[in-house]
């Protein structure tokens, strides 16, 4: 087995380019499952999740809940309430991470943050997704834009008034134009509910 010392340098090194990191990533990178729980025991490593670690002394953020999720949900995209918090476009703190996934994927067992899946298909899922580097990992978010449409397409669940909100904020603050919200609108089918709000705010 690689000496403790090494592996505690590989670790830090891991935990600085990717934040949080699997046991899988420990694993590529030359380290002993074993050695990974010891420096857990010794203090130097934080296990913050299922199979999640972290150096003791990482910078956490206020987006380090984003980042556990990025973990759990490879494949997931933060939306709604979540990325709407993530873009500034609310006053609404979620307790939760809300993460858009595809309808045919599995959902994660015993993730280490809170999650609220929601199921996409087709242009919902795969347009306006950004990927921002937080803690050294990447988290898929979608654009201000199109968290505005998805919550108009969801304003049963995170209400209309914050939709509308969200819709406001973003024109004001220049983060779309009213042209670039239609399009995308219609793309996701749900151009006839926002075009008297995009009038009236535009």
């Amino acid at each position: 087995m690689v000496d403790s010392e090494t592996d505690a340098e590989r670790l830090r090194r891991l935990s600085a380019g990717k934040g949080v990191f699997r046991l899988a990533d420990a694993t590529a990178a030359g380290v002993h499952p074993e050695s990974v729980y010891r420096l857990v025991r010794r203090g130097d490593m934080e296990r913050v999740g299922r199979g999640l670690y972290r150096a003791a002394e990482a910078e956490v953020t206020e987006w380090h809940g984003l980042v556990l999720a990025s973990k759990v949900v490879p494949a997931g995209v933060v939306c709604l309430l979540s990325a709407l918090s993530f873009h500034e476009l609310t006053t609404q703190l979620p307790f939760e991470v809300w993460m858009a996934l595809d309808r045919r994927a599995a959902s994660p067992r015993e993730p280490a943050v809170q999650l609220r899946i929601m199921r996409f298909s087709g242009p919902a899922l795969t347009l306006g997704v950004e990927t921002h580097e937080l803690e050294g990992a990447e988290v898929h978010v979608y654009s201000a834009p199109k968290t505005v449409v998805d919550c108009f397409r969801y304003r049963h669940l995170v209400g209309l008034d914050v939709a509308i909100e969200a819709l406001r904020d973003c024109l004001e603050q220049r983060k779309s134009s009213p042209a670039g919200l239609w399009e995308l609108a219609q793309s996701c089918r749900i151009g006839s509910v926002m075009r008297p709000y995009i009038e009236a705010l535009s």
